[in-house]
């Protein structure tokens, strides 16, 4: 029969070996764990870089010709005058679907001026056309005189500023049908001459958006 200390001693080492053996299987676990987070991390990063566009992405990748830069540089500033008369409505208008198609136009239109730009930018064109007269984006002022269809004159601007209510909504929709009629007439000429297929994706756009608005104004003309 084994002495009870000799007993003792053994059950303490029995106990510390186990000790011993969970935590190197502990250890292992949580070393295994950090990889597999490491590896879990590096793929996400990997993901999300894969998934979003790059830094120095082209956002209207492929050929452009002469047609492409000047849709865009011509199309830049007939937004903005858009952009300028729909502002006015929140102030002026007084039937609710001109106050509707006013925020409607200003947030397809906005979003499609930083698209131009950013062709531009990369194709290494400045906004503006330069050589073309009235082409400063700044004022509207002149810009009946720019060669660009649609775009509403000193006098025109000036007449819908002062319009409210009811003026002011008829005003409106027959001014924004010649301004739309315009943004289509240059977006057919891009479908027609142009070479880059963002551009010209984009003027189909224009065309199919812009006349449905014209035929909902057309509409809230006879009915004003």
């Amino acid at each position: 029969m084994t002495p009870a200390p000799a007993r003792g001693r053994r059950a303490v080492r029995r106990g510390a070996l186990v000790a011993a053996v969970a935590a190197t299987g502990l250890l292992l676990a949580a070393c295994g764990n950090d990889d597999d987070m490491g590896d879990m991390d590096h793929g996400k990063k990997d993901s999300a870089a894969s998934a979003g566009a790059q830094p120095g992405d082209n956002p209207a990748p492929g050929a452009f010709n002469d047609a492409d830069v000047m849709f865009a540089q011509m199309m830049i500033p007939h937004h903005e005058q858009a952009l300028e008369m729909s502002a006015l409505a929140k102030d002026r208008a007084q039937d609710a679907q001109v106050i509707k198609l006013a925020e409607q136009i200003a947030g397809a239109q906005d979003p499609e001026i930083q698209k131009m730009k950013s062709w531009l930018a990369a194709w290494g064109k400045p906004e503006s056309g330069g050589s073309m007269p009235g082409m400063d984006h700044g004022s509207s002022g002149g810009s009946g005189d720019s060669g660009m269809d649609g775009m509403m004159t000193d006098q025109d601007m000036a007449a819908l500023k002062a319009a409210k209510g009811k003026n002011f909504d008829t005003l409106f929709a027959q001014l924004m049908v010649k301004h739309h009629e315009g943004a289509i007439t240059m977006a057919k000429d891009e479908q027609k001459n142009g070479k880059n297929a963002t551009a010209k994706k984009l003027a189909g756009e224009v065309v199919q958006g812009q006349q449905a608005e014209v035929d909902e104004f057309t509409a809230i003309l006879k009915r004003l």
